[in-house]
This record gives C-alpha cells, structure tokens and sequence, in this order.
C-alpha cells in the first residue's frame, strides 16, 4: 500500500466474507490521496462495491483497518462518517420535494432553517437546478433525478463522497452529460470521490486513477492512459479497451524485449512479465496500432492476413483479421478514403511497433 501523509482513506489488509468461506474481497491495501477521484473497476462480482460499502459503514470488514484521516472508523456508525452516497436508483424521497430532500440531511444535523435555506440554494446551483426546490422528484427527467441526488450527497458539505453506479440508469447522451457534470462538481469542490463502475469508458473519462478489480482483488490501479497504454497483467489488458491477445513461446530474450512464436510467425515484443526462453506469453496488442499496408521497413512486426468480416462504424472500420493462423484478430482503421477500400476476403500486409506489442504473463489460455 503506499500511504501517505496526504491520504484521505486507507484500506490496510482488508478481507471480507459473507460466509466465512469464500472471500469477494482478499487483502485488499489501498490509499485514496485527499481530492483525488479514484474509481473501482471491474466486472459484477468481483468486489469493488463490497469495498464502497465497507467504507460507507453498511459492511464491516471481516480482517483488516479502514481508515478515514488517519483513524480507524470500525466504532463509528454511517452517521457519524460524515460521507455522501450517491446510489444508482437516486434513493430519493418521493413524498418530498426537491428542497425537503435536500433539507433532510441539513436538518437531522441540526443545522437552523437559515443555514438550511443557504445550504440548499448552493447545492442548486451547483447542479443547475436553481428553481426547482418545489418540484417532487416524480415531475423530474431521470438525469434531473440523479442531480438531486448528487446534491444531497454534498448539500452537508462532506469531504468524501462516494457513488455506487450512478449513471447506470441513464441513457449513452444523459450519461455522457453527466459524466463531465460530476468531473466538473468534484474539481470545484475539491473533495474525495470513490466512484464504483463497471463502465471502461466512464472511468477512463472521469478518474485521476483507477484499480482494476477482478476476484475480489486489485490487478493493477494507475491513471486511465497508463492503464490503456500500459497494462501490467492480462486481465487488464483484456478489460480495458480492446485488445489482440495472442499465445505464444519465448524463443529469444534481449534486455526489455522478447521474440515469441505463435505458431504462425515471429513476434517481436516489449517484455513486461519476466520471461525466460521456453516460456508461455500473452501479447498483447491495441487494433488502432495496427497498421494496413505499412511501408517496409517501418514497423518490427509484419506479416500477411486474411479479412474475414468487415464492421462499418462510422469514423473507422473494424477489421476481423486471420493472421498467423489466429482467427478474431482485429484492426481499427479510419475511415478516411471511404468505405470500400478493403473487402472481405482480401490477402493484406499488416504491422504493428514492437513498443505496441507486451508481453504479459499468461493466464487463462484459450
């Protein structure tokens, strides 16, 4: 785990269990830095809202320390962690208008109906919704919805905030908006958000960092183009955008780099797992670093393929590829000459850089 004196929450060995038996999370050491936007990302089952609600205080931890500045929170109730949840069905009351749920927690706090008013108001603007206080939440457009119950979660003023899927209701356009909304509320606040999704989009659109969480563990946990550019494990590398997996053999080392058969041809790759000759590596490879045509010479990696199928989307194509007797092998290409250019079934020359190519630790070999 790398603590720091700047950390806002710290999870130290922490494991949990339903059962006793089976652990949906195993050891997890993570350190969240005060005002960073961190999301847990993963598929469904693999614990990363587990995680969110041992921190919000709905789950104990079955081993280990969670800490929020410094102290330990296991003695203290939801209430008094002074944290906003933001939930993905809004959670709010429908009985109350919009002002009186905001109201709500301002007023469970003591707080005077001065203050409340004041409080209210700039949690409005905040998420442009100034004029809306008498309107119930069921005369509210989904998106107007997940505002108000964004406000709630900050109207108290809380440091830490966390959200659970939030925009998993909406639809592509709404959810996109919003995206850039919660972004632009968190930088002008400055508070801690741990965000859970299972989106790679929107996590890659909205976080200082993300942990990648597969079975109850963190696979890797970088800034979203380190993730991109730079995955450390398979699974990453799968989950994270699209990606050519190839396995082959290490049949040669040299410093940082390897050469790997797999079974067709030669690859030329940039060693990140250790590897010594003989072993069994994933290679990893991006579709839009894939290259139709290249000049000789250019690129470390060529070789011949065979276009299987053809998807028009729009900006580019996508390319299903057989290429060194591996099927379901893609390329991205602009569409910049127009539809037509390549036609299923064509024999094409293609390459890629050897720094596009890593070499990973296998794992799960299909």
């Amino acid at each position: 785990m790398t603590s720091s004196e700047n950390a806002h929450v710290e999870f130290e060995h922490v494991s949990k269990s339903y059962d006793g038996q089976t652990l949906v999370v195993r050891d997890l050491n993570l350190s969240v830095a005060e005002g960073e936007f961190l999301t847990l990302l993963g598929p469904s089952g693999s614990g990363k809202t587990t995680c969110l609600m041992m921190l919000a205080g709905f789950e104990a931890p079955t081993s280990g320390a969670i800490r929020i500045d410094g102290r330990s929170v296991h003695d203290r109730p939801p209430r008094k962690r002074g944290i906003g949840v933001v939930f993905q069905n809004y959670a709010l009351f429908p009985h109350l208008t919009v002002g009186g749920n905001l109201a709500f927690p301002l007023e469970v706090r003591g707080l005077d109906p001065e203050q409340v008013r004041e409080r209210v108001r700039r949690a409005l603007e905040l998420v442009r919704l100034e004029g809306m206080e008498d309107r119930r939440p069921g005369k509210l457009s989904g998106g107007q919805q997940q505002r108000v119950a964004i406000a709630r979660a900050l109207v108290f003023e809380p440091r830490l905030v966390l959200m659970d899927e939030p925009l998993g209701a909406l639809d592509r356009r709404l959810r996109e908006e919003m995206q850039f909304e919660v972004r632009r509320i968190q930088r002008s606040l400055g508070v801690t958000v741990v965000y859970v999704t299972h989106d790679q989009q929107e996590a890659m659109a909205m976080s200082d960092r993300v942990a990648v969480f597969e079975e109850g563990r963190i696979e890797q946990i970088a800034a979203p183009e380190v993730l991109y550019e730079e995955p450390d494990r398979q699974f990453v590398a799968r989950f994270i955008g699209d990606n050519n997996i190839l396995y082959g053999r290490v049949v040669g080392v040299d410093g940082d780099f390897c050469q790997v058969d797999v079974g067709g041809g030669i690859v030329r790759a940039f060693r990140i797992a250790p590897s010594r000759l003989g072993d069994t590596v994933a290679l990893a490879i991006r579709p839009e670093r894939v290259s139709l045509a290249p000049k000789p010479g250019v690129y470390h990696n060529e070789f011949d393929a065979q276009v299987d199928d053809i998807m028009f989307l729009g900006d580019h194509l996508r390319l299903r590829l057989t290429v060194c007797g591996h099927s379901d092998f893609i390329a991205k290409i602009p569409n910049i000459v127009g539809h037509g250019a390549v036609l299923e079934g064509d024999q094409v020359r293609i390459g890629w850089l050897l720094t596009d190519c890593r070499s990973l630790e296998a794992s799960g070999q299909e």
